[in-house]
């Protein structure tokens, strides 16, 4: 196959799984009842044991329409220039000792937390906080940046971590019924491609057990796993 040129069975599989995707949240919105926007959200079931490490399942997603309201971005951080950064961008709480008082005060009005390293150490004292609610900085999930203006205007956009819980399932809203089938669409699969790639190795070639989205108050709609 030329380089730049989509195998024919890629291509077929691709347009199915679009058309599994529309379908679906055709009977998502023909089924939406709520007089307010309502949110859709996805479920992916997936081969895989969240009690060993090894096949645990986790990561971050931006998806190209965001997920249809504001993100809370709280900033910690000891450096003016990177405090003055991150306001620029958008962060809606900068600080250092003053945010960590807010913190251990129960005030945690944010959804995601970025730190510089300098902040780490004073980071410690609120990590039985900020730990269980999945809002503690941390290297390896790109939480802790030299540069935080980029990471701030991500998260601002709707990224989000992933992970799976109970049962290796894992949940994420992918918009609300007011954007439309076209864009919930290119968020679903945006949202479904990003799990599948984060699978571990022994899972990587099998489809997921279950796969639905549901609105709000809807019913949940199944679509075929071995589209994917």
């Amino acid at each position: 196959v030329a380089r730049g040129v989509v195998p024919p069975a890629q291509a077929a599989k691709s347009a199915s799984q679009l058309e599994g995707l529309l379908s679906a949240l055709q009977t998502v919105r023909a089924g939406a009842k709520a007089k307010f926007d309502e949110s859709v959200d996805v479920a992916i079931y997936l081969h895989v044991d969240v009690k060993r490490s090894d096949l645990r399942t986790r990561g971050m997603v931006t998806l190209p329409h965001g997920i249809g309201r504001a993100v809370k971005v709280a900033v910690f951080t000891k450096d003016e220039v990177q405090a003055a950064a991150a306001r620029a961008a958008g962060a809606d709480l900068v600080g250092a000792e003053d945010l960590i008082e807010l913190v251990k005060s129960g005030k945690i009005d944010f959804e995601r937390a970025l730190a510089t390293p300098d902040a780490m150490p004073m980071l410690a004292q609120v990590a039985r906080i900020l730990g269980p609610r999945g809002l503690m900085p941390n290297p390896k999930r790109g939480t802790v940046l030299l540069e935080v203006a980029a990471a701030v205007l991500e998260a601002k956009a709707g990224q989000y971590e992933f992970k799976a819980e109970r049962y290796g399932v894992v949940h994420g809203p992918v918009g609300r019924l007011s954007f439309g089938l076209e864009k919930l669409r290119d968020n679903l699969k945006t949202f479904i491609a990003a799990v599948l790639a984060k699978r571990p190795p022994s899972s990587k070639n099998k489809p997921p057990r279950s796969l639905t989205i549901c609105s709000t108050h809807g019913s949940s709609v199944k679509i075929d796993p071995l589209l994917f």
